[in-house]
C-alpha cells in the first residue's frame, strides 16, 4: 500500500529558501500524479503544484509560480518542492498526495487525491 511521508520544514527568513521531500513508498503505476498541497491555520487546504510522473508535467499554483520547482528523483521515489525566496504567506503545513489514475490536470484540487502524507510545518518569519 502505498505511504507517502514529507520531510524537510522548518522556520526560515523571508526571502530565504527550503527543500521539502515527499518519499513515496509502495508506488505502483495506478498512482499517476504527485501533488503538493498547504493547509495555513483557520484556512482550506491549497493545492501548490502537481506532477504527471510518467512524462514530468508540471502545474504549479499562481502564487509560487516562479518561486517554488517540483522536482523527481524517480530512483528514490522521492518528490522535492524547492521553495525559494519564502514569504510570510507561505507559513502552513505543507502535504504530499497521490493521485490514482488520473494525471496532473492543471488544477490541483485536494478532492481529487487519494493517498496522503502527515504533513511538515514551513514557517516564515524574521
Amino acid at each position: 500500500q502505498l505511504q507517502l511521508a514529507e520531510s524537510g520544514g522548518g522556520l526560515v527568513q523571508p526571502g530565504g529558501s527550503l527543500r521539502l521531500s515527499c518519499v513515496a513508498s509502495g508506488l505502483t503505476p495506478d498512482y499517476r500524479a504527485i501533488g503538493w498541497f498547504r493547509q495555513a491555520p483557520g484556512k482550506e487546504r491549497e493545492g501548490v503544484s502537481c506532477m504527471t510522473l510518467s512524462i514530468g508535467s508540471i502545474y504549479y499554483a499562481d502564487s509560487v509560480k516562479g518561486r517554488f520547482t517540483m522536482l523527481r528523483d524517480a530512483a528514490r521515489n522521492t518528490v522535492h518542492l524547492q521553495m525559494n525566496s519564502l514569504k510570510p504567506e507561505d507559513t502552513a503545513v505543507y502535504y504530499c498526495a497521490a493521485r490514482r489514475y488520473s494525471p496532473c490536470a492543471g488544477r490541483v484540487s485536494p478532492y481529487e487525491y487519494d493517498r496522503w502524507g502527515q504533513g511538515t510545518q514551513v514557517t516564515v518569519s524574521s
